[in-house]
């Protein structure tokens, strides 16, 4: 992890030490100690972001239960060579079709669907690409830990179809990226899909 982002890993293993803490909190010196906790990781994010100690509190309060790290889902959809993107309405850049996996989601359902909802495909997965620390490589404020699964995948139906969150699709050719949105796809995802169109046999890349 480079230093410029050592501050968020702190704060994020203080808010989930607090969340775990408030979890099997019995008395209220526990509770007391375990918010403290939470406010030090809010003002930790908000010294060093645009956003507000009470905005980012309020995130805070959304998450409940002992702390475990989320999924995103992410499909490599190779068309004749080229690699499909989707541009990312929040800032811009690009990423391969995915996002978060949702409770109850089978992982490669959420990846099946996330690919349908963003691009207007229907794919079918080929193989586990890569399983990925998500924050590890991450440029972008994400205030939670993450894990991130890629997958390969093959269009079996369907033409490309933007959305509210993704208004362009596009396949590219791997060589030939436009900016990436670094916190959803980075060059080390393009590399490991790469090395795996080379070498359909490579097994599966992991942190």
């Amino acid at each position: 992890m480079t230093k410029n982002i050592k501050w968020l890993d702190w704060a994020r293993r203080i808010q989930a030490i607090s969340q775990t803490g408030l979890e099997f909190a019995h008395n209220e010196y526990d509770i007391e100690r375990n918010k403290k906790l939470e406010k030090i990781a809010a003002e930790i994010i908000s010294e060093h972001s645009n956003l507000g100690e009470t905005e980012i509190l309020q995130i805070f309060l959304n998450q409940k239960g002992y702390a475990t790290p989320k999924v995103d889902v992410r499909t490599a959809i190779i068309k004749e060579e080229k690699l499909l993107l989707v541009k990312e309405a929040s800032d811009g850049k690009w990423a391969m079709p995915g996002g978060w996996a949702d409770v109850g989601d089978i992982p490669s359902q959420a990846a099946i669907r996330e690919a349908k909802e963003e691009s207007g495909f229907d794919v079918e997965i080929i193989k586990v690409l890569g399983v990925y620390d998500a924050n590890r490589k991450s440029g972008g404020l994400e205030l939670f830990h993450a894990v991130k699964i890629v997958y390969l995948c093959k269009i079996i139906d369907g033409e490309a179809t933007p959305s509210f969150e993704t208004p362009e699709v596009k396949f590219f050719s791997i060589n030939e990226l436009p900016q990436l949105s670094e916190n959803r796809t980075n060059i080390k995802h393009i590399d490991h899909i790469i090395a795996h169109l080379k070498d359909p046999n490579r097994p599966t890349d992991f942190d």
